[in-house]
């Protein structure tokens, strides 16, 4: 098996170097690669170079590129090849790539990352849609990856992932600000019992594990997540419902970048 990834940044250089570990060809393009790859990544000059020949291609990008990323490879794409869209992007752009990737006879698959990349790497849970989904998910079971098909709709796993999205960075931005405001007032540890008691149940460990893990989230990844919450503003604007809690997410999340 031969799999392209472009975007090699924390997600994609994991993906790449895990694949690599399990004996895939696996070639690879980023316009400015930061991140140790295994020796067997082949890096190419470009993302149309990397994905010639490939059975399989991951675009790992920014939300923002996923469109340009794929009017790219477009013209090179073969029938039978299966481009797999994983950024966390809203469903009209996972739908608008997939129009750009049909008329070559590629199938088009949407993949939601459902948690964090590091440490499970490629074994991380993937909800996967759209016209390649099913074919998608039966070639890549043999290698023990975590994905659960939904439909041959592109966007139904994005939007799956961003209603998640809502949930989980909005609490993340509302413990950052509680215990923000507990350091203001000297009151930390109060802050904190009072978190745990609504997250953690009856264990305090449990309680001051999840306060601490939503913190340095946040932190680490602002700006991925800032991108993550305007799809998700997107996605809700255009259904017509008013994102003020998302939207206050985003600023949250831009005040840390």
């Amino acid at each position: 098996m031969h799999i392209a990834i472009l975007g090699l940044g924390e997600a994609g250089s994991h993906f790449a170097n895990d694949l690599a570990q399990l004996g895939i060809t696996v070639t690879g393009y980023d316009p400015a690669p930061k991140r140790a790859l295994h020796e067997a990544v082949v890096l190419k000059n470009s993302n149309a170079e990397a994905v010639l020949g490939a059975d399989i291609i991951l675009s790992v990008n920014l939300s923002a590129v996923a469109e340009a990323v794929a009017l790219e490879v477009a013209s090179v794409l073969q029938p039978g090849q299966f481009y797999a869209e994983m950024n966390t992007a809203s469903p009209d752009t996972k739908r608008a790539v997939g129009a750009i990737i049909e008329p070559p006879g590629a199938l088009a698959v949407d993949v939601a990352i459902m948690a964090p990349v590091p440490p499970k790497g490629i074994q991380t849970p993937f909800l996967v849609s759209g016209p390649g989904a099913n074919r998608f998910a039966e070639k890549l079971f043999p290698l023990g990856l975590d994905i659960t098909v939904l439909s041959d709709e592109m966007g139904e796993a994005a939007t799956r992932k961003l209603l998640r999205s809502i949930v989980y960075k909005g609490i993340a931005a509302v413990i950052g600000e509680a215990v923000a405001a507990g350091q203001s007032f000297g009151l930390e540890p109060y802050i904190r019992e009072q978190i745990g008691s609504v997250i953690g149940g009856n264990d305090p460990d449990v309680g001051r594990d999840l306060i601490d893990r939503f913190l340095e989230g946040s932190k680490t990844h602002a700006l991925r997540r800032s991108h993550e919450l305007e799809a998700v503003v997107e996605m809700l604007e255009a259904r017509s419902v008013e994102a003020v809690m998302s939207r206050a997410t985003l600023t949250s999340l831009k005040n840390l970048i």
